[in-house]
């Protein structure tokens, strides 16, 4: 039974799935806005909004945080530069989930996952 285990496991083991949620978080940050699974966008909007929060908070361990987690310098420039200064403004719910319909290949929910206004 998976009692008080959250998360969803996503088809794969625990290292595909980390390495797969840090690049889904990374082309949310860097595109502003990608399709993808409805499975896969609810696993990874939660991590978007720590991020961007991090971003807010702009201090040098946030900083270090945030790095950690993208692994890219640039983007993490970017997060604290330019996305954390259109949200200082909102307390959190900074992406979208649109929905599209069912994929054509094996009918997965596919969402658009994007950053807010």
């Amino acid at each position: 039974m998976r009692h008080a285990k959250k998360g969803r496991k996503l088809g794969s083991d625990a290292s595909h799935r980390k390495a797969m949620l840090r690049s889904l978080a990374m082309a949310v940050l860097e595109n502003e806005r990608i399709k993808t699974t409805e499975a896969r966008a609810k696993e990874v909007s939660p991590l978007v909004e720590r991020i961007i929060t991090w971003g807010k908070d702009g201090d040098v361990h946030a900083r270090r945080l945030a790095l950690a987690e993208l692994g890219d310098r640039d983007l993490t420039h970017k997060v604290f530069e330019d996305i954390a200064e259109r949200y200082e403004d909102r307390q959190g719910g900074y992406t979208r989930i649109l929905k599209l319909g069912p994929r054509k290949g094996d009918a997965a929910p596919m969402v658009i996952l994007e950053l807010v206004d």
